[in-house]
């Protein structure tokens, strides 16, 4: 396994620790639906929340955030669109993203609700 794949693993763990501590409740990890993948599904008080994980070394290039595409964001809409359908579900849908920068030995987390495509 590569260091960044090793970084983004750290991350995604650190990332369903953080919404744990909030409250969030984890249905699935790396939910896959053609080529999409949504790094976390959760939910909490009949809201599900689809959490895309950007995980980085540096902010030299920029925040982690702002390395979700447009195309991306459409296949974990489509993934998510799925998942409701799979479970019959009647929720209220969010997409946010979870930054995550690693400064040192510690994770700076950064949350962002509705950070992309709102009903």
């Amino acid at each position: 396994m590569t260091s960044s794949h090793q970084l983004g693993r750290k991350g995604e763990t650190a990332a369903a620790q953080f919404l744990a501590k909030k409250n969030y409740t984890i249905l699935e990890r790396n939910y896959r639906y053609r080529k999409a993948e949504v790094d976390l599904i959760v939910c909490q008080n009949n809201l599900l929340v689809a959490v895309e994980i950007k995980t980085r070394s540096s902010a030299y290039f920029g925040a982690p955030s702002g390395f979700l595409k447009p195309k991306q964001q459409q296949r974990i809409v489509q993934a998510i669109d799925n998942y409701i359908q799979q479970n019959n579900l009647e929720v209220e849908v969010r997409f946010d993203v979870i930054s995550i920068l690693k400064k040192g030995p510690q994770l700076e987390i950064e949350h962002i609700e509705n950070a992309f495509y709102h009903f």
